[in-house]
């Protein structure tokens, strides 16, 4: 006779169908009413005879309750949502480590859609979400074409990381974008550079790149001896890369030149870069990026550190307190950038 274990296969090697309630009961010899009790935790309300007989016999058929249907018919999942824009973003890796670590520490589940900077695809990995009836949603936005109703609509407390999003009462939790953005161009003067070109992909759209640019513009605007740029870039167009920067240098000619890279990708496209072209910082040309990169000492490179696991962490934490039905104003939570002083930027030849 064949017996059913779980997901376990029977003797004909076919898969054995889930173990139900009703089974538990029948085999326990209770009610299903009984079994329902136990598995809700209400054990005052059952003798200590049906406890063990519902106990045993769960060990015994491998019975496992599904953890989904329970939270529904409770109105909980335990379940957060996260839409990151980029996984490949080593940021991203960092942020979704501290999420982690919440969810975790308060009993909760987090599933993750990875939208490739596709506007398309954040849509899509936003109603799947709410499909799954979660009871939060961490949004890193693309940035692109995204209104505030896409999230409103979703009925759910919603914290964004990192970007902004037009019109949206949403808490936010990231860098301090304006801040960081100084605290790097006026390092870069104070070193004796006083041509200086901020490198980023398209800003349109992406609040924290606009942020850290207008910080950069603000500093440059303090310092009227000198001159700056802001470069849009193509991460995938490496000889346009090379070209504009080229471009900036001939521009420049005289004068000491830096760039300073909106984030650690295009930090990294851009040591590349003046690798290809033989230039040497910081003789040639200086280098600052914001993130703080495990190959960042190995390069020499100068960086403005975000505090990313503490990001994460922090979301998670606002989440908690909206789920716990804080009705207070949208906040902003934004953690100061460290600089980290390396050859690519020291004065001096």
């Amino acid at each position: 006779m064949d017996s059913v274990h779980g997901n376990k296969k029977t003797v004909s090697g076919e898969p054995a169908r889930p173990v139900t309630i009703a089974q538990v009961a029948r085999e326990a010899g209770v009610s299903k009413t009984s079994v329902s009790r136990f598995l809700g935790g209400e054990l005052d309300a059952l003798s200590e005879n049906i406890r063990q007989q519902i106990t045993s016999t769960i060990a015994r058929l491998g019975y496992q309750p599904n953890q989904m249907a329970r939270g529904l018919k409770r109105g909980r999942t335990r379940l957060i949502g996260m839409v990151v824009a980029d996984m490949l973003n080593p940021y991203t890796v960092a942020v979704l480590q501290g999420v982690e670590a919440a969810c975790q520490q308060h009993g909760y589940t987090l599933i993750l859609c990875n939208t490739g900077n596709d506007e398309q695809r954040e849509r899509q990995s936003l109603a799947a979400l709410r499909s799954y009836s979660v009871e939060g949603l961490i949004v890193n936005t693309q940035g692109r074409n995204i209104e505030s109703s896409d999230l409103q609509q979703a009925g759910m407390p919603i914290v964004l990381v990192d970007r902004r999003i037009e019109g949206a009462d949403f808490d936010l939790v990231g860098l301090d974008n304006v801040q960081a953005g100084r605290l790097a161009t006026a390092h870069l003067i104070e070193q004796g550079f006083d041509a200086i070109a901020f490198v980023a992909p398209p800003l349109t759209g992406v609040s924290s790149r606009l942020m850290r640019a207008d910080g950069f513009q603000s500093v440059m605007a303090e310092h009227p001896g000198c001159v700056g740029e802001v470069l849009a870039v193509d991460l995938d167009d490496r000889p346009s890369i090379d070209a504009q920067v080229r471009l900036c240098l001939a521009q420049w000619r005289g004068r000491r030149v830096a760039l300073l890279a909106s984030n650690g990708m295009v930090a990294l496209e851009l040591a590349l870069m003046l690798q290809r072209l033989a230039l040497r910082m910081p003789q040639d040309v200086g280098l600052l990026g914001f993130d703080e990169l495990p190959w960042s000492p190995l390069a020499g490179l100068s960086t403005i550190e975000q505090q990313t696991y503490e990001i994460g962490f922090s979301a998670m934490t606002c989440m908690l307190s909206r789920l716990q039905g804080e009705q207070c104003p949208p906040r902003e939570v934004l953690l100061p950038g460290k600089l980290i002083v390396r050859n690519s930027t020291r004065g001096g030849d």
